[in-house]
């Protein structure tokens, strides 16, 4: 009862009766809720927004060919096919299924000549993206150490130079680097795709896995030493494990530029044999034959899927890496 009393003294409520009191508590309740139903409602809105393009491709991939284009999308309830995904994954004809969904005077268009199965591209894109991803967090992880324990002359400098690299569009670097692999004989090779992706990613490792040693004590590297560790000693036995997220978090990131990377993949491999997965998508729009969008959205789907499990696998990692260092004390 006092504290019912105390609690209505600080809103000033205190000379009022328990019926006015009580109205008081109903509006304040009735108010919270229409702000929690405002806030849901909202978040469903930008849910929604987000999820849509993405439920809209993944539905496409198995619509008819008229399915894809009918006005309003019917977004539940189609006729699902599965066609589309027979050719890109499966390597069915291309005319075979072109001929059941569209009709019998189909052209041939791009598909006729290039084919659309992606299973070789997929597996491209992945050894591509995973040697570039292990490469750069094997030199990031200890440059960033580096970085925040040393303090070398210059060193905001060194930290200016490396963000400036990100600064220059991959339009202006494209060019000379393309120059500079054919003099050397990188150019249509693996190993010059692999360290095209890291010199892409390895500035933006180096600058989000200092900020987590950052937030790591000192005193943890000099107990390490005073215990009997050298200066690697206590990187590698001790502060490592603490950045273990943040290097998660950026090799999911590193990996997904990788994956999704276009310019570099397109100009320094000219070979089917080398392609990755974007510039064979890119294919699949031909000024013969127009934008072959059902198997688009299929290799488009197909392409979503292994990001998608291997985020699932690191998704603790990746949530416990973006926020740890959001907030410092």
């Amino acid at each position: 009862m006092a504290t019912a009393n105390s609690t209505k003294s600080r809103l000033g409520v205190g000379h009022k009766s328990e019926s006015e009191w009580r109205s008081i508590q109903r509006q304040q309740h009735r108010r919270q809720f229409l702000n929690r139903l405002l806030l849901t409602i909202v978040t469903g809105v930008i849910v929604f927004i987000f999820f849509y393009p993405i439920w809209f491709w993944v539905t496409a991939s198995f619509k008819t060919f008229t399915g894809i284009f009918q006005m309003p999308p019917q977004l539940l309830g189609f006729e699902a096919i599965g066609s589309w995904w027979s050719t890109v994954i499966g390597g069915r004809s291309y005319l075979e299924v072109v001929h059941e969904t569209v009709g019998a005077n189909a052209g041939t268009g791009g598909g006729g000549t290039v084919g659309y199965y992606i299973v070789p591209f997929l597996v491209n894109s992945a050894i591509t993206g995973l040697l570039s991803t292990l490469v750069v967090i094997s030199v990031a992880t200890p440059t960033a150490y580096a970085l925040s324990r040393f303090n070398p002359s210059g060193k905001q400098n060194i930290i200016f130079f490396i963000l400036s690299t990100r600064f220059m569009p991959a339009f202006a670097a494209v060019l000379p680097l393309t120059q500079i692999y054919r003099f050397i004989g990188w150019d249509d090779t693996r190993i010059g795709l692999v360290l095209a992706h890291v010199l892409i990613n390895l500035p933006l490792a180096i600058l989000l896995i200092k900020s987590f040693f950052d937030d790591v004590p000192t005193d943890l590297d000099d107990a390490a030493m005073v215990d009997g560790c050298n200066r690697w000693g206590a990187f590698w036995r001790i502060v490592i494990r603490y950045v273990i997220p943040g290097m998660g978090a950026a090799a999911v990131l590193c990996l997904i530029f990788s994956w999704n990377e276009f310019l570099f993949s397109l100009y320094l491999v000219r070979i089917p044999d080398l392609s990755t997965l974007p510039v064979f998508l890119s294919g699949f729009d031909t000024a013969s034959g127009g934008t072959e969008w059902g198997f688009l959205a299929a290799a488009g789907t197909a392409a979503m899927i292994p990001v998608f499990i291997f985020i699932l696998f690191v998704q603790r990692s990746l949530i416990r890496g973006l926020t740890l260092g959001a907030v410092r004390g």
